[in-house]
């Protein structure tokens, strides 16, 4: 597995959900702004730096997993070949979109921003969607019995 195929993975699905549409969005709307100070001035960026740093530590151990254990990508072009079900996959069965959820959540709460809270609900439900009707069934169909325990 070259390096390039995990970066292009990485850049396209995790980088453009949590980097480019957020990056439009502010673009777009503006950063509210915060005209009286306010401990709130504080508490949410750093709330929202947390909720990010948790998000990447999830991303990253995903990552790690799915090329040493998994032997593929976390794109659904080149999947893992080997069901992984170690380290974070011990605990969460998504720990990728949780690590996504954290990021998008952690930067709506950092920016105050009502429309990337927006994006976070959007992205929340479409995956809400997709992975019990599109991803689960593959991956049943893929690893069988294994994927269900």
């Amino acid at each position: 597995m070259t390096a390039w195929k995990h970066l292009r993975a990485i850049l396209l699905l995790p980088g453009t959900m949590t980097i480019v549409i957020p990056a439009v969005v502010l673009s777009v709307t503006g950063i509210p702004v915060r005209l009286f100070p306010s401990p709130w001035n504080v508490v949410l960026p750093a709330a929202g730096l947390v909720l990010v740093l948790l998000g990447l530590v999830l991303i990253v151990a995903t990552i790690r997993l799915f090329v040493t254990v998994g032997k593929g990508t976390l794109a659904p072009w080149n999947p893992t070949r080997r069901l992984v079900v170690r380290g974070v996959y011990r605990h969460v069965r998504n720990p990728m979109i949780s690590g996504v959820f954290c990021v998008l959540l952690g930067e709506a709460t950092a920016f105050g921003s009502p429309w990337l809270i927006g994006w976070f609900g959007v992205f929340c439900l479409v995956n809400l969607i997709y992975i019990p009707l599109r991803e689960e069934p593959g991956l049943m169909k893929r690893f069988g019995d294994d994927y269900l325990l």
